[in-house]
């Protein structure tokens, strides 16, 4: 299975229209609709958010198209499309369009929508997917920097300092049994 590195924009001009790409990784159907929100409401003033997302969440499958307004089958189709084709998985796809005045014509929006989420996913970095879970982990000062050797960046998502250090963070199995086999630190399973 694959998805996509990081969360990216692209964006490009076509006929006078303004298309941005819009790419996210994600693990959860909830979170798919939830970025596509935030596009939507980043772009309220846009003539359409065009979106499409794929996601296996639990061995259960979800894949949902949207036209936001384009013409039935040449905006969400072409984008979801792409991304099977492009054998994409836990990906979630926005083309924000600001009309030019000049008419695409259906053949038009197909290709140009498609562009966009080929672009999106290309410029996201195809990578193997790997699972990632939701932990809280629960240590004190000194192991600071030994977890910080272990984990990313990216893999912590929020940083608590109180009496002792608590971090929300989301990781893949083998740094999880990295974690695991130190000393003095409480994983919490959320």
């Amino acid at each position: 299975m694959k998805t996509i590195e990081r969360e990216v924009v692209i964006e490009f001009e076509e006929r006078k229209s303004k298309f941005i790409g819009y790419a996210k990784p994600v693990q959860s159907k909830i979170e798919a609709e939830e970025f596509i929100m935030s596009i939507r409401n980043r772009h309220r003033d846009a003539t359409h958010n065009c979106s499409a997302y794929k996601v296996i969440d639990n061995g259960q499958e979800y894949f949902k198209v949207d036209d936001d307004g384009e013409p039935s089958g040449t905006a969400g189709k072409p984008m979801g499309e792409i991304i099977n084709y492009m054998e994409v998985d836990n990906v979630a796809v926005v083309a924000t369009r600001y009309f030019g005045g000049i008419k695409l014509g259906a053949g038009g929006l197909v290709r140009n929508y498609a562009k966009t989420a080929k672009l999106a996913l290309i410029e996201g970095n195809i990578i193997d997917f790997i699972s990632k879970k939701n932990y809280l982990l629960d240590f004190s000062y000194d192991k600071i920097g030994e977890i910080d050797s272990i984990l990313n960046d990216e893999d912590i998502e929020n940083k608590d300092f109180n009496e002792r250090v608590t971090y929300r963070v989301k990781i893949a199995e083998d740094v999880y049994k990295k974690l695991k086999d130190m000393k003095d630190i409480i994983i919490i399973d959320l």
